[in-house]
Formats: structure tokens, sequence, C-alpha cells
């Protein structure tokens, strides 16, 4: 890709002037803060958006796909962080869809194609039954099989886009085995992610953008971390680092408040089962687990999206029923969900639309939020959380995954939550911000507010959480606090399902 440039708008430049260079059999990394222009320089490559200028050879000839079934064509194929493949249909029909088997009468040969798609992932290890609608496999294997279609296609480029985030250690092993077993094979391999140490696990080169420029291209080998992390933030990391210990000394200093929530032997049929939770004002409360274990749903039974079949939730000493998501907001909780794009932003709103958008909830139909108010609220958090955007008429889908997160935040900010729920917070988020995301969730906590933390990285609880509670299997079955915080007694735990 050479010279490559992309704007949205006068207001936007995504890309100016980049390029980018994949060889065959390698896996080669494309790194940068949110906003630097990955996304924009992978939808260019795929043919989901049209570049203003440059060009972009395959072979050394050039093309030019204008869809990503173009792309597909001629050997490029994608897999998202958000499984783009059609969870109501089989396993089968979702690895051969447009190219199935067919007989000789022209109907589709489904004998064959639910033959060739079993053996198909048993090259990957995967054993399922194909014939079983997608949507009753884990992420992970959705994930999988995403990648078993595309080099089945036999593509040329397979690009990776943040594959990792929602996988276990095992799952990102076996999926780092798959990777290195194509790039063997000859398949070139982009891959994009926000995990550093898996850069350097896995890939051959790295190249990265910053403010949707080219800053290099550089062999993994030959990059120290330290620089690395320099040349994407544009910045010295030590600096940002200092910012960050300085607000893990505010949470050490910082006093925690009265008890205002408490889950007694709280259950949800087939999520949790017999919680015991409590969260004081002026805390940030880790609950730790792996995939499965119920942190995201003890989130989902305390802001009403799933109700309470067995015990009692309080709030400031208040027996409560919490029905409904509006009845949560109503007793001044907030929810960041963990998938942003289905359940958190609506894309074809404004920034100020998605701000305000809680708010509105809480006040009701009958008090409608002017359109003045709502342009002091948007300007206020966006000065506030730094989101990058020309102003908040943007419609947020046009934003970077992490300036999207900041604005969902924004919107609980503003209903002025007495508990604040984040549930996966940083997740496929640039270095930078999630430091500032971090450095945030603190000072909000020293200002008084109850955070209840969920994140799949440890070591992101342990810089943010003064208290963390481990689940397993739905239930909980330890807790470590103060001095006894540590990622091994964490594990140790997680482990061993030992009550404390």
């Amino acid at each position: 890709m050479k010279g490559i440039s992309k704007s949205f708008g006068k207001a936007v430049i995504a890309l100016d002037d980049v390029q980018f260079e994949l060889e065959s059999g390698e896996i080669h990394a494309l790194l940068g803060e949110n906003g630097a222009g990955k996304s924009t320089l992978i939808k260019v490559l795929t043919g989901v958006e049209e570049r203003d200028k440059g060009e972009v050879e395959l072979d050394g000839k050039k093309i030019h796909p204008k869809s990503t079934n173009e792309a597909q064509q001629v050997g490029i194929s994608t897999v998202y962080q958000e499984v783009n493949l059609c969870p109501n249909l089989s396993v089968a029909e979702n690895i051969y869809i447009g190219r199935a088997p067919k007989t000789k009468m022209g109907g589709i040969d489904w004998k064959t194609m639910t033959e060739d798609a079993a053996k198909l992932l048993e090259k990957f290890d995967l054993k399922l039954d194909v014939s079983k609608s997608l949507d009753n496999y884990s992420v992970a294997v959705q994930q999988m099989v995403a990648i078993a279609r595309a080099s089945d296609i036999k593509a040329k480029v397979l690009i990776l886009d943040e594959p990792t985030s929602s996988l276990s250690k095992v799952e990102v092993e076996k999926l780092f085995t798959i990777m290195k077993r194509l790039r063997s094979e000859g398949m070139g391999i982009i891959f994009v992610t926000h995990f550093l140490d898996q850069v350097y696990e896995v890939t051959d080169r790295i190249t990265v953008l910053r403010n949707g420029r080219y800053v290099g291209t550089y062999k993994t080998c030959d990059l120290p971390r330290v620089e690395l992390v320099s040349k994407m933030i544009g910045k010295d990391y030590a600096v940002l680092n200092q910012s960050l210990k300085e607000g893990q000394a505010e949470k050490e200093g910082t006093r925690t408040g009265d008890e205002l929530i408490s889950m007694k032997n709280v259950s949800h049929q087939g999520s949790i089962s017999q919680m015991d939770l409590s969260i004081s004002k002026g805390e940030v409360l880790g609950l730790s687990g792996l995939l499965g274990s119920g942190r995201s749903e003890t989130a989902r039974v305390l802001f009403g999206i799933d109700q309470v079949n067995e015990g009692e939730i309080y709030i400031n000493g208040e027996s409560v029923n919490l029905k409904h998501p509006i009845d949560a907001i109503r007793k001044d909780l907030a929810f960041c969900p963990e998938n942003r794009k289905t359940e958190g932003i609506i894309g074809d709103l404004s920034i100020r639309d998605n701000m305000v958008l809680a708010l509105q909830a809480k006040k009701g139909l009958f008090k409608k939020i002017s359109k003045k108010e709502a342009q002091a609220i948007a300007d206020e958090y966006i000065e506030k959380l730094e989101i990058k955007t020309p102003n908040a008429d943007q419609l947020i889908k046009n934003l970077s995954g992490g300036n999207q997160q900041k604005v969902i935040l924004a919107r609980w900010l503003a209903t002025n939550p007495e508990l604040l729920m984040l549930d996966e917070p940083t997740r496929g988020i640039d270095i930078g911000t999630k430091a500032e995301i971090q450095k945030i969730v603190i000072d909000l906590a020293a200002q008084g507010m109850a955070v209840l933390f969920i994140s799949s990285e440890l070591d992101e609880e342990l810089r943010c959480c003064r208290r963390i509670v481990v689940l397993k299997d739905m239930e909980r079955v330890g807790e470590v606090s103060g001095d006894n915080i540590s990622e091994g007694a964490v594990m140790q735990i997680m482990a061993g399902g030992e009550t404390k």
C-alpha cells in the first residue's frame, strides 16, 4: 500500500500518505493508538472504504477492491474483533456461504458441505457439530470458524483485527499455533492487537501509525518495548506511567465510605448463583474470573437487565426490585457494557445525542433535554475526557474505539451516578487511552463514586482496585484486598476455587 490517504469530510483526516508492506509468510503487527488509522487502512484494503489517494498492489499487480467480496476474490480475508458471521446459520453454512457445493440438480449438497466443514475444522483442532447454528458456540470458537473459512478460500492475506480480546490464555495459544502454521504455508497475516506481549510472541515485523500517519516499520526483535510505546503515543511513556502512579497513590490514600450496594444470596438462573457482594462509596471493586465465571452476569443483574430469581439487592440499606434498566438508572446506577458496538453506541447518532441518552431516560419522556443543554453536556465531557473529535455533531461510528468508549463513559457520568459499572472498559483500546481511562476511574472513586470494575486483564485490576472479588463457575470463590492483592493470589483462587 503506497501513499494511502482517506478523509471523512473536511474535518476528519483518517489517513495521510500512509504506506504498508506485507510479505508472504510473515505475521506483521499493525499498531497505533485509537484514532491512529489502523481500522481505516484495513477498510481501504478490504474495499469497505474508497481511498482518496494512493495505490494498492498484491503480488505486484494493482488492485482496487470495491467491496469485501471483491477483496476475497483476489485473496484478502478479514476476521474482525466482532465476528462478522451469521449466528443463525449452521457452522457449515457459515464456512461455505456463497460457495456451497452443489448437487447435479443445482441444489446445495448438504452432505458434502457438512463433511467438508467437519474435516476443515479438524485441521484447527475443532471437533464440532457443524450442523448446529453458530450461536451455540463461544466467541472463541466463532473466531476459529472465521479463520478456518479464510484459510479454505485460499486467502493470500489474512487480517486478524483484535482476535484475542475475548479469548482465554489457552485459546490464544491455540490461535497462535494456527497463525504460525498458516505463516509456514506462505500466508501473509496482518495482526491488529493492543496486547504488546502477544506482538513480541508471534510477529515478525511491526508497522506503527499515529494520528493517521505512517511512523515506521521495524523488525520486532530489533524494537524495544519502551521505544514501541513511545512511537505509538508520540510521547515519553515514562511521563504517562508517572501519571498513573500518581493516580495509584490517590487510590491508596482514598478512604471508602459507607456501604452503597449489597447483594445477598442473589441468583439468576443460568448466570450467577448465591452471589454475595458489597460495594462501598469511593471504592473501586474489581470482579475477576475466567470467561463464563459470572462477571458480566453479575453486572447485568445489578443493572436490571436480568432479574433476580432468589436473594436480595440493597442500595443504601434499602431492599430494591430492579426489574428493568430504567429502575437501576433511577436508583443512580450506571453500566458501560462489554460490547460497545452492539450494546453501547448508536452509530448513526451524533456524539452529543449518544451522550444524553441515559440522562433523557432518567428525566423521562416529558422533560426533554434542550439542544442547548445537550450541547453544554457534550462540550463539557469532550473537554474533560479529551475525546478526539472536531465537534459534537460527528457521528459516533466515525470515532475510534477508544473515543467511542469515552463517549459511553460520558453518557453515564452525565447522569451523576452513585455506582458506575464498567465491563471491560479498555478492551481493544490503545495503551495511551487505556491509561487515561484507568486514571479517570481512580479519580471518580476519589470523589466518592463507587465503581465496579470488570476486566480480563489482571494487571489492570491490580492498578485500579483496592479489593478484588474472584468468581468461578458463576459463584463467588474468594476475595483479596490490601497488602494481599497480587496476581499470584488472584490466580491461585481462580485455579483452586478457595473461598476466603
